[in-house]
């Protein structure tokens, strides 16, 4: 736990200076526990040794919960509300801070004996490269005493009665704070709720990922782990004729039911755009003027292609989208980026929207995705497209079920987190 190049650390065998991170760590004035994600506890700071009344060797290699068990008198309530608040770190990567908890500790050496105890705990996650919790820090501060106090202040017949302003702000504040976390707790269950309906109402308006008519292709949807970013997506695929296949995916901005709504009219827009006309820019010209009249569809992003198996052609338009990728028989990977216009709405309806035309070998791979395959926090986008291109090429060999699944491996790595956006894949053999 040692590093170098910080100020106020000792010397190192070079004369580089480092810092005693176990030290810095074992010498922090909050109580600390990091727990693992199965929450057994690894290791605990002196303060936490202190305030918990446990020694370091009753606390490490043992479940938190079995070590503090709630009292009965409770209902459990503390032990739950704090297993909630810790599985939802590990769930979405995010620090999660709780209001006062009401949490009685058993006195040692006295089984079945429970001391009232009030806290108020922050949880928060050490993520690997990959985004995964590693581990979940638990830190606590003890509120015992304001809590009495702020009972006592409510019984003019206390002896604690004379408290100071700030103690009474203080301990009121606390108090408030668990009516907001009751608050918080109905939120996060509506927007569940929320979240569960807009995944079912999208995915009953995708087509079936089962495809029998089309045993060459396979298709992959994912929902975004957080609700601000699900229902946005979709793809499509249609047979125009004995010889042409379109195909078609889409990401409208927005979220919730809403943006499943959005998704919806706009899909069957451009399937009924491209089946009237033949062609994906003059599919997507239609769609931008339908757009228009839609609530909530401006900026939405889309690609059309056009496979033609005679001629071994794949035609395609993008309205603001990621480009296509196209891996020929020959191992090399083709960006298809030949033409790129701006989303629906971001210009003017009636201009000419640009299409290409490449062509392929029997045996090649047509691969259509939506953003949230690629993009990263903080992160250039084109990497995430060479990441999509490399991952392709190793992988094209595989039929086109496995070759999706080897690809959603390699670029959304499996995580207590999930997704941080829809995402949405089409892949063909041509």
């Amino acid at each position: 736990m040692n590093g170098s190049g910080a100020p106020g650390g000792g010397q190192g065998p070079a004369g580089e200076s480092y810092i005693d991170f176990a030290e810095v760590f074992q010498s922090l004035p909050s109580p600390v526990l990091l727990l693992t994600p199965g929450l057994v506890m690894l290791d605990a700071n002196r303060a936490y040794v202190k305030v918990s009344g446990r020694g370091l060797d009753e606390l490490r290699g043992r479940s938190v919960f079995d070590v503090f068990p709630d009292s009965p008198a409770d209902r459990r309530e503390g032990a739950r509300t704090l297993r909630a608040s810790l599985e939802r770190v590990l769930a979405t990567g995010e620090r999660d801070t709780m209001a006062l908890q009401k949490y009685d500790v058993e006195v040692p050496g006295g089984p079945g004996v429970f001391e009232e105890r009030y806290w108020s705990p922050v949880n928060f996650p050490v993520l690997d490269g990959d985004g995964r919790v590693t581990l979940v820090v638990h830190r606590v501060e003890e509120v015992t005493e304001l809590v009495r106090a702020r009972q006592a202040a409510n019984d003019p017949g206390d002896a604690f009665a004379t408290l100071s302003r700030e103690d009474t702000m203080t301990a009121d504040l606390l108090t408030r704070s668990q009516e907001l976390q009751e608050l918080n707790e109905r939120l996060r269950e509506a927007h569940a709720r929320s979240h569960e309906v807009a995944v079912t109402l999208q995915r009953a308006m995708l087509p079936g990922t089962a495809l029998p008519r089309h045993p060459f292709a396979a298709v992959r949807y994912r929902p975004a782990a957080s609700f601000l970013h699900v229902c946005g997506d979709w793809y499509d695929l249609i047979d125009l004729d004995a010889d042409r296949l379109a195909t078609a995916v889409g990401d409208v901005v927005g979220h919730g039911l809403e943006a499943a709504g959005v998704m919806g009219q706009l899909r069957s827009a451009l399937s009924a755009a491209i089946r009237a006309t033949g062609w994906p820019a003059a599919a997507l010209t239609t769609l931008a003027e339908h757009a228009r009249t839609v609530e909530g569809a401006l900026a939405t992003s889309a690609v059309q292609a056009v496979v033609d198996r005679v001629g071994h052609t794949v035609t395609y338009s993008c309205a603001g989208h990621p480009p296509p990728l196209l891996a020929h028989v020959d191992g090399s990977v083709e960006i298809l980026d030949g033409a790129t216009d701006p989303p629906l709405g971001a210009c003017d309806a009636a201009m000419s929207r640009g299409e290409a035309t490449v062509g392929y070998a029997p045996g090649a791979t047509l691969v259509l995705y939506t953003d949230g395959l690629i993009e990263r926090r903080g992160e250039d986008i084109d990497l995430g497209l060479r990441r999509l291109a490399d991952s392709v090429e190793r992988h094209q060999a595989l039929d086109p079920e496995l070759l999706a699944d080897a690809v959603l491996a390699d670029l959304l790595p499996a995580s207590r987190r999930g997704p941080d956006d829809d995402t949405a894949l089409v892949v063909i053999r041509l």
